[in-house]
Parts: C-alpha cells; structure tokens; sequence
C-alpha cells in the first residue's frame, strides 16, 4: 500500500512536478552539463496549473524575504526582475505579478540580437535573476553577462530547481547568490519516502548526483 505522505515545506512542488508528469525517468543528456542523467524535469509544464506557478511566486516571495530580514541579510534589495528564457520567462512572470516589480529579459536567440534587453530599465537598478531550474549555470551566467554589459546590477538568483551539478558553484564565483526551492536529492528523496519511484530508480539518481560532485 502506498504510503500516504503530506508534503512539507516546499516539498509540495515536488507533488505537483509528479502530478503533472514532468518528472521522467530514463536516460537523458541535457546540454553540456547533464548527460546520462536518470532523471529529467521540466517545470516548463507549470504553465498548465496556474494554482501552481501562483503558489511558486509566493513561495519564492516568502523565501526572499525571510533571507531579506535576517540580521545578517542573505539577499539584496531589487528594483527589477529578470526572468531567463524561455523556463524562467513564466515563474518571473509570475512573481512579477505578485510582488507588482518592473520585469525584463534577455534576447536569446534570432529575431533580436542575442543579449538585447526586452523592457525598460535605467543604468544602475539592481536585478534578481529568476530561473526554473539550473544545473550547470550557463544559462543565469549568460543573463547575468548581458545586464553587467548595459550597467545593471547583479547579486542574486533564485531557482525553483537546482539540480546540483556545480550551478551554484559557477554563480558563487561570479559574485552572484543562488537561491533554490528545491534541490533535486530532495525530490528524489521525496519520490521514494511516497513510493513514487522504486529503490532502483532513487539509487540511480543518488549515483548520478554523487558522479557529477565527483565523490565516486
């Protein structure tokens, strides 16, 4: 019998991604940082449970604020928010909405010139970065590239995934802060304490995480 197992924290996420079927597991190469992967998700179908992109800009709000009033404040004030095509394009969206803040993208591919900034800023405003999911960074790093370029101002990102391969290493080393909703060793976790997916598959995704830390 299946456990019956009430999500805490932000653990609900991981019930929706399931929910939704955008959890799969398989063999996956993803770019250049994930290949091989057990496991694949794509918060890209959020979109179709606006319940749920809603409840991930309030959660990311929460988030940030709590990180906002500590003694020692773990994330800066913003007057923009970027959101990274195309997963990151809704939940910024999103939160945009929620917290009523300017938002702006970067150009990534044809149709304008690659880096041109879509929406109004002024020289100087300080940016949070706002991604779906990160594994090796490449894609917050290329935003974050473009805003520097036209004068904004970089600190923070904030990811409902992070698949821990070495993202949030590459943004630390940059100057930029990742915060992240979920890691992917919790959703796995998750999966399995709910016997959503069986030993074998948790195994694999435990290997695979410990394969790309390089501690195997």
């Amino acid at each position: 019998m299946k456990k019956v197992h009430k999500p805490t924290n932000n653990l609900w996420l991981a019930e929706e991604l399931w929910d939704l079927g955008a959890i799969e597991f398989g063999s996956f190469t993803l770019g250049r940082t994930a290949v091989d992967s057990p496991i694949y998700i794509n918060l890209r179908k959020l979109i179709s449970r606006p319940t749920a992109l809603a409840r991930c800009a309030e959660i990311i709000r929460a988030e940030l604020e709590a990180l906002v009033s500590m003694r020692n404040p773990q994330v800066q004030p913003f007057t923009l928010v970027v959101g990274v095509p195309f997963g990151g394009l809704h939940v910024a969206t999103a939160f945009s909405l929620l917290v009523n803040t300017p938002m702006i993208y970067c150009h990534s591919s044809a149709g304008k010139k690659e880096g041109e900034i879509e929406g109004n800023f002024v020289t100087g405003q300080s940016c949070l970065i706002i991604d779906d999911l990160i594994t090796g960074g490449g894609s917050i790093l290329e935003t974050s590239s473009s805003l520097l370029k036209s004068g904004l101002i970089v600190r923070d990102a904030v990811t409902l995934v992070d698949r821990q391969e070495g993202g949030m290493e590459a943004l630390r080393e940059e100057g930029i802060n990742l915060v992240s909703i979920l890691t992917l060793e919790q959703i796995a976790n998750h999966l399995r304490y709910s016997e959503r997916i069986t030993r074998s598959q948790f195994e694999e995704v435990l290997v695979y995480l410990s394969r790309s830390r390089g501690t195997t």
